[in-house]
């Protein structure tokens, strides 16, 4: 497929390597300019690209940038076709981004980078840490292998994300509209918390928005707890132990 991925940090570099490895057609862009991406994120054939150009022609566009930035990017997409598939990775923390007032009343955070976008998403690829997405990837049939939840309104395009997923090297878990897909925000039982296939469901099932928001609002603190230099156990474990 020809895929797009704005964004050339954690998220959108392990995205475009894996994606280009697994013999995908991928550009990465980002609004630093092209000389932004780091060679390392080309070395399985991803090319950088001008943000501008690289929206054109695409079967996929993933967006690996920061929640709340979509907005700025609606004319960007206003001449993209219909049919181009458009994949959010985001993931709302007010300490980072600011309060939106929107989200903050319980509007989930995909419909609302939608509807600033002016376009469908996919929720993909949010609830894993970057680490996890680097090093955790395994082949399909491999036991243990971690699970994504994938959501979206449509059944074909949460079927495209759903098996780019999969080449990324996770189990895709149809996670359903995206109305639902907060249940894979921060910070609920089913946020980077490594779980596999099996376990998944029930971890959806057992989120609990008013919960999720207070446990992702402790972050700052329970992270400083952590030890110097956490590792991704570390923090799986820490996101875990916060449902238990």
């Amino acid at each position: 497929m020809k895929i797009t991925v704005i964004g050339a940090g954690a998220i959108g570099g392990n995205l475009a390597a894996k994606l280009s490895a697994a013999g995908h057609d991928v550009q990465v862009a980002d609004a630093r300019g092209p000389e932004a991406v780091r060679a390392e994120v080309l070395e399985s054939g991803a090319r950088a690209a001008d943000l501008a150009d690289a929206v054109q022609g695409r079967d996929v566009i993933v967006l690996a940038i920061p929640f709340g930035v979509a907005g700025k990017l609606a004319g960007l997409f206003a001449s993209v076709p219909a049919e181009t598939v458009i994949i959010d990775t985001s993931n709302y923390y007010p300490h980072l981004s600011g309060h939106i007032e929107a989200v903050d009343n319980g509007q989930v955070e995909s419909v609302w980078n939608a509807e600033q976008l002016g376009r469908p998403v996919v929720k993909a690829w949010n609830a894993a840490l970057a680490e996890t997405q680097r090093t955790r990837g395994l082949p399909a049939g491999k036991p243990g292998r971690i699970a994504i939840p994938v959501a979206a309104d449509s059944e074909q395009a949460r079927k495209v994300a759903m098996s780019l997923v999969d080449d990324t090297g996770f189990d895709p878990y149809d996670a359903g509209i995206l109305a639902d897909s907060w249940r894979q925000q921060p910070n609920g039982p089913a946020y980077c918390t490594e779980l596999t296939l099996d376990e998944l469901p029930t971890a959806l099932a057992a989120a609990d928005r008013a919960k999720d928001a207070a446990i992702r609002d402790s972050l700052p603190e329970r992270f400083a707890a952590l030890p110097a230099n956490p590792t991704v156990d570390d923090v799986v474990e820490m996101n875990r132990a916060a449902h238990r």
